[in-house]
C-alpha cells in the first residue's frame, strides 16, 4: 500500500501530536473514551498504536486447498443459510467455490441485519481458522464481505491486529489507522527528532516510512521479522524509544546537578583513623571508589552515585569511608536499608567502627517503642547523632535532622522514588544532602545505560582476597536424603547451614507453610541439631530473633523462604541448600548463594531441583555452576528473562517499553549512547519532545528531582 492509496481526510492544521483523535471520522464521545482506555487520545497516539501480529489475507485459498488450523482466506457464494437450534442457537451459513465440498460458516452471536444480509446468492470473501466440523470444514465467526464486484481483489497489504479493549473492533482500528497515515501522507506533522545523519549512520528508515510499513506492511514482508521486532521498521521506533529513555534519565541528571549541595572537606583525618583501626586492608576497587566518592562530595553540586558490588565486595566499608568525610565536615549521615535485620547489622557494625572514634551512632526503626522511638528521634534532631542508621522510619514525617548532609541508601532499587526523595527533603534547608546508593544486585550494562543513565557510577568489581570459591552443585530432588545426609554431616563438624524454599506461587502464605513442613521434616530427620524456622509472614521482633540465634550460633539449620536474600552475616555457615532453584531468576540465586562463603572454610552451594527441568531452567543451572561472577550472570539473567524481572519485582520503573526490548535490541545500546550526547549537543530542541513522545506522563517524573 502507498500513502496516495488512502482516502484523505480534511488536514488539521495542528501537528499530529495535538489533534484529538476525534477530528477522525467515526470517532464520536463513546468511540473516544474507548480509545483513551488505551492511551489513543492523539492521532499521534493512534500512529505509535502499533499491530501486536499480522494476517496474510492477500492470497484467497480455495476450499481444496485448506488444513484444519491454519487461518485462511477464501471467498464463495452462499449456498444456504439457516438459524439452527441445538444447545446453542447459531446462525449456519455454507458457501461454496466449485473446487470441492462447501465450507460451513457458524455464528453463535449474531442479529437479523446480518441474518438479512447473508442470503443465498450472495458473494462472500472470509478469514477464519479453519476447523473440522461433523459435517466437513468449518469457520466459527469468520471476518466477512460481501462482495458487489466480482472482480473486487484482495488487500494488498498484510493485515494487522492491533492490541485492543473490550467494544472496540479490529475493523474500526484499521480504519482510524487508514485516516491517520493518510493525514501523514500529506504532510501533517509527526516530526521525526532523529537527523538524518544519524538514520543514514544506523541504516534506519525515517519515521513515516517506518510508521507505514508496519501499519501496513507489503504481502512480501515476513511476518516472523515484523512479529518478533527484528524488521528494519522496528528497529527504527526501537531505536528511538531507547533513546528517549535515555534522555530522559540525563535529564533527571541535569536537573539533579542544578541543585546546590554543602562541599563536604576535610584532612582526612577521621576517615584514616576508622582505616587503620580495620583488620584488613582495602581492596584496589575500594580504594578507587573511596576516591570517586571523596571527589564527588567535595563538590557544591549534589552526589548522585550508585555503588555497585557482587555480594561480599566490601560496600559497606566504602560508605563508611564516606561517613567519616561527612561527619568531619560537620554533617550527619543517615543510612537507610530496606529491613530491620539488615538495618541492625549495619548499626551494629557502624557502632563497632565510629564509637572508639567519638562518633555517636543512632537507631530508628518502627519496632521501638514509642518512648524508645521519641528518644531516638531528639539525639538525631538536636544533631547529637551524627550518623542515623534505620529503615522507613528515617523518611517519615516525625523524624527531623540538625543538619543532614549525606544519605546512604542500602539494596537502593527495593525503596520507591518518593520514599528516597522524603529522605533527600530532610537536608538543610536550601541545600540538598549528597546521595551515595548501593546494591549487591548487579545491573547489565544494557539495562544501566537506560534506568541509570541519572547516577554516577562505580563498580567494585573485586572480591576481598582469602574468600575461598563457592562449590555449587545442581542435584535432583529425588537424592533428598543424600542432601539431608550431607547436612547432618556440616552440623557434626560445627558449621551452620541455610535450606531455602520457594514456591512458583508468590503467595507468602503458601511460601512459609511449605517452610513450616520442611522444618518439621528435618527437625525429624536431623534428631540432634537445632532447627529453626524464618519467613516473610513472622513480625519483624520475631525474624530477628530467630536470626539473632542464627548469628550466635544457637542455631545449626536455619530453614527460611527468600527472605533471607538480604540478611545478616554469618561466617560459620558454610552449606545452602535452595529447593526448586528453578522458579527463581539468576540474580535471585546468586543473592542467596551469598549468604554463604563469607568465612574462610570452603563452602557449597547444593541447587535441589525437581524434574523434569525446561531449556532456560536448565540454562540458569548451568549457569549457576560456571561462574560466581554476578556481573555476568545479570546480563545472562536479562537474557532468559528480560529486563521486567531482573530484580525480582517491577517497582523499579526499568521497563515498560512499548517497542523496544532490552534483551533483543541490546546490541543498539552503545549507538543509543552516542546518539544522546549528539542530540543533547546539536539538537537540544528535539529532547524533550522525544522525551514525551515515548514517556507521556511519566516524563513528568523527570521534573521531579
Amino acid at each position: 500500500m502507498r500513502f496516495d492509496d488512502l482516502t484523505v481526510p480534511i488536514a488539521p492544521p495542528k501537528p499530529l501530536n495535538q489533534t484529538s483523535v476525534t477530528t477522525l471520522k467515526g470517532v464520536g464521545p463513546a468511540l473516544a473514551k474507548k480509545l483513551a482506555a488505551i492511551d489513543i487520545r492523539t492521532v499521534q497516539d493512534m500512529l505509535f498504536h502499533l499491530p501486536s501480529r499480522y494476517q496474510d489475507r492477500t492470497q484467497i485459498l480455495s476450499i481444496a486447498e485448506l488444513v484444519a488450523g491454519q487461518q485462511a482466506l477464501i471467498e464463495g457464494d452462499i449456498r444456504g443459510a439457516r438459524v439452527a437450534f441445538g444447545k446453542r442457537r447459531s446462525l449456519v451459513v455454507t458457501i461454496d467455490d466449485g473446487s470441492a465440498r462447501p465450507i460451513t460458516l457458524r455464528f453463535f452471536h449474531f442479529n437479523a441485519a446480518q441474518k438479512n444480509t447473508l442470503q443465498v446468492g450472495e458473494r462472500l470473501r472470509c478469514y477464519a481458522e479453519v476447523r473440522r466440523g461433523q459435517q466437513g470444514f468449518e469457520m466459527v465467526h469468520p471476518e466477512y464481505t460481501v462482495l458487489k464486484d466480482a472482480f473486487d481483489e484482495p488487500e494488498d497489504s498484510l493485515t494487522p491486529i492491533y492490541p485492543t479493549t473490550e467494544g472496540l473492533h479490529q475493523l474500526s482500528l484499521r480504519k482510524l489507522t487508514d485516516q491517520s497515515l493518510a493525514l501523514l501522507s500529506k504532510g501533517a506533522a509527526v516530526h521525526d527528532y532523529l537527523p538524518e545523519g544519524l538514520l543514514h549512520n544506523e541504516n534506519l528508515p525515517t519515521l513515516a516510512q517506518a510508521l507505514l510499513t508496519l501499519h501496513r506492511p507489503a504481502n512480501t514482508e515476513a511476518i516472523e521479522a515484523l512479529t518478533s521486532g527484528e524488521h528494519p521498521a522496528c528497529a527504527r521506533l526501537a531505536f528511538e524509544e531507547l533513546l528517549a529513555h535515555r534522555l530522559g534519565m540525563l535529564q533527571l541528571r541535569d536537573l539533579h546537578r542544578k541543585l546546590q549541595a554543602k562541599p563536604l572537606r576535610s584532612k582526612g583525618d577521621l576517615r584514616h583513623k576508622f582505616l587503620s583501626q580495620l583488620p584488613f586492608q582495602l581492596t584496589g576497587a575500594q580504594q578507587r571508589v573511596v576516591t570517586e566518592v571523596i571527589e564527588d562530595i567535595d563538590n557544591e553540586r549534589p552526589m548522585l552515585r550508585l555503588v555497585q558490588g557482587d555480594v561480599g565486595s566490601g560496600k559497606t566499608v566504602v560508605a563508611a569511608a564516606a561517613a567519616c568525610e561527612a561527619v568531619a565536615s560537620g554533617v550527619q549521615v543517615a543510612l537507610m536499608a530496606p529491613t530491620e535485620i539488615l538495618a541492625e547489622q549495619h548499626y551494629k557494625g557502624f557502632c563497632q567502627w565510629f564509637e572508639p572514634l567519638g562518633v555517636r551512632v543512632g537507631w530508628l526503626s518502627g519496632r521501638l517503642n514509642a518512648k524508645e522511638r521519641r528518644d531516638s528521634q531528639q539525639l538525631i534532631a538536636s544533631g547529637e547523632v551524627r550518623i542515623a542508621i534505620g529503615t522507613h522510619a528515617l523518611f517519615q514525617v516525625d523524624a527531623k535532622f540538625a543538619e543532614l548532609g549525606l544519605v546512604i541508601i542500602d539494596e537502593q532499587h527495593r525503596f520507591g522514588v518518593d520514599q528516597r526523595k522524603a529522605l533527600r527533603d530532610k537536608g538543610m534547608q536550601g541545600l540538598m544532602p549528597h546521595q551515595l546508593v548501593m546494591t549487591a544486585t548487579p545491573i547489565p550494562r544494557t539495562l544501566a545505560m537506560t534506568s541509570c543513565a541519572d547516577l554516577d557510577y562505580s563498580a567494585i568489581d573485586e572480591l576481598p582476597p582469602g574468600r575461598k570459591p563457592i562449590t555449587t552443585v545442581a542435584i535432583s530432588e529425588k537424592r533428598r536424603p543424600e542432601v539431608v545426609q550431607r547436612v547432618a554431616a556440616a552440623i557434626a563438624e560445627g558449621r551452620q547451614v541455610y535450606w531455602v524454599c520457594t514456591l512458583i506461587d508468590e503467595s507468602e502464605t503458601l511460601t512459609a507453610q511449605a517452610a513450616s513442613d520442611t522444618a518439621e521434616l528435618l527437625a525429624e530427620g536431623l534428631p540432634d541439631a537445632s532447627v529453626a524456622l524464618v519467613h516473610g509472614r513472622l513480625k519483624p521482633e520475631q525474624k530477628d530473633l530467630v536470626m539473632s540465634h542464627f548469628k550466635s550460633g544457637a542455631v545449626d539449620l536455619l530453614v527460611a523462604t527468600t527472605v533471607i536474600e538480604v540478611g545478616v552475616d554469618v561466617p560459620n555457615a558454610s552449606l545452602m541448600i535452595i529447593e526448586n532453584p528453578e522458579r527463581l531468576g539468576l540474580s535471585q540465586l546468586h543473592q542467596l548463594r551469598g549468604r554463604v562463603g563469607r568465612g574462610e572454610i570452603a563452602s557449597t552451594c547444593v541447587l535441589l531441583y525437581h524434574s523434569p527441568l525446561g531449556h532456560d531452567a536448565r540454562e540458569r543451572l548451568a549457569a549457576m555452576r560456571e561462574t560466581q561472577d554476578g556481573f555476568v550472570l545479570a546480563e545472562r539473567d536479562l537474557a532468559l528473562r528480560g529486563g521486567g524481572e531482573v530484580f525480582g519485582t517491577r517497582q523499579t520503573g526499568l521497563v515498560g517499553m512499548r517497542i523496544a526490548d532490552l534483551v533483543r535490541d541490546r546490541a543498539m545500546m552503545p549507538s543509543v549512547v552516542t546518539a544522546a550526547t549528539r542530540m543533547r549537543e546539536s539538537y537540544p530542541e528535539h529532547v524533550k519532545a522525544l522525551v514525551v513522545r515515548w514517556l507521556g506522563t511519566r516524563a513528568q517524573g523527570y521534573g521531579s528531582v
